[in-house]
């Protein structure tokens, strides 16, 4: 089970850091992605953690993924916010051919 927390309001130029918070089994040995959805929209990739890390176009220099595995949480940090960047945010992690999603954490950007 993933579990994300921290969106919110703020105003563009902002920051935020959204946790996803995994139990029933460690993410040390998974990939993290992170993707959004906004109103009316698909939903995107914004990144991933895993031997490496990989960013959209979008939102690369500004977004920073990490993960703590001995609190089994992973961590996207959100900074120059843009208003753009409103929609949920969701954690993923695939295991074999299961995908596993959190319930998703709202982040709005707005004045």
């Amino acid at each position: 089970q993933l579990v994300e927390s921290g969106g919110g309001l703020v105003q563009p130029g902002g920051s935020l850091r959204l946790s996803c918070a995994a139990s029933g089994r460690s993410i040390r040995f998974y990939a993290m992605a992170w993707y959004r959805q906004a109103p009316g929209k698909q939903r995107e990739w914004v990144g991933i953690s895993a031997s490496s890390t990989n960013y959209a176009e979008s939102v690369k220099g500004r977004f920073t993924i990490s993960r703590d595995n001995a609190k089994n949480t992973g961590y996207l940090q959100m900074n120059s916010l843009k208003p753009e960047d409103t929609a949920v945010y969701y954690c993923n992690i695939n295991i074999g051919t299961a995908a596993i999603w959190g319930q998703g954490t709202q982040v709005t950007v707005s004045s």
